[in-house]
């Protein structure tokens, strides 16, 4: 995947989860200014009004209360107010009352999950129908013109190495065709006859990187011993099969592409169609085949 690609995901993974945020926030209902009371307290005056027999008069029994007062402060007796019973508890109204603080939080914390997840499984999704790529490893790689390739394996003395393919390209003779028919996989076949074969680099032992050895014109590796023919078929050292492969495909304007998207696994031990063996000192060990 492109970085335009996966900076076009990051923000809209962005802008989800500020909308996700932004609803969350929006759905606090009932916002007061300082000082306003709630519907509680309100409905609580209400009903104690009612149950003192409070009237329309209030105001002026107001009054009268006072003048006793100003009468009790002069010498006269105080009047006896009238005692009432304490209003009994009503649990509040939830729909009164609004959103407490701990539903908030709920609620965001559900909103901003559900709207991270929904973004990943979005940017996967996308990451999942993405074509894939034609241009590196893991695609078709091309590796230049066939006479091209056929000179430079002849002027590297027989070993062409591909690093955007991760591959080495050499020879692979024509004669012995009929002995690799049921051996190998098709997928090579097409190159094989067009006289060429590409070598994964990875040796199938663990994994490090096999390198050419001109003297003896194998693949010699450097880590545990493991020995190849030119053509990747296995002739000695810990490894459990020969090299593995990638197919090769020709255009008609006769360029060269190797499949690297596709690996096939190496010949059994014990293969050996083109019969070649060592031509000079081995660069690692002796074989032990």
């Amino acid at each position: 995947m492109s970085a335009t690609a996966v900076i076009i995901i990051a923000i809209a993974a962005v802008v989800v989860l500020a909308g996700g945020a932004f609803a969350t926030l929006a759905r606090r209902s009932d916002v007061r200014g300082a000082g306003a009371l709630s519907d509680e307290t309100v409905a609580r005056d209400r009903a104690a009004r009612k149950a003192a027999g409070v009237s329309a008069s209030a105001s002026a029994d107001r009054a009268a209360a006072e003048a006793a007062g100003k009468e009790a402060r002069t010498g006269t007796a105080l009047a006896k107010v009238a005692e009432t019973a304490p209003e009994p508890f009503v649990p509040a109204d939830p729909d009164a009352i609004g959103v407490s603080r701990r539903q908030f939080f709920n609620r965001a914390t559900i909103s901003l999950m559900s709207a991270g997840i929904g973004a990943f499984a979005a940017a996967s999704f996308v990451a999942f129908l993405w074509p894939t790529k034609t241009g590196g490893f893991g695609g078709k790689v091309s590796i230049g013109r066939y006479d091209d390739v056929i000179s430079g394996i002849r002027n590297s003395g027989g070993f062409f190495y591909a690093p955007e393919a991760r591959a080495w390209i050499t020879e692979y003779p024509v004669d012995a065709i009929p002995k690799a028919e049921g051996i190998y996989a098709p997928a090579l076949m097409t190159g094989m006859q067009q006289g060429l074969i590409a070598s994964y680099q990875k040796c199938p032992h663990l994994g490090c990187r096999v390198p050419e050895c001109s003297s003896s014109q194998w693949f010699e590796c450097g880590c545990h011993g493991s020995q190849y023919n030119r053509v990747g078929e296995k002739k000695g050292g810990p490894a459990p099969r020969g090299m593995d492969h990638f197919p090769l495909e020709f255009t008609a304007a006769g360029e060269v592409f190797v499949d690297t998207g596709t690996i096939v696994q190496g010949v059994p031990i014990g293969v050996n169609t083109t019969g070649q063996e060592a031509e000079g000192p081995h660069c690692v060990g002796a074989s032990d085949h």
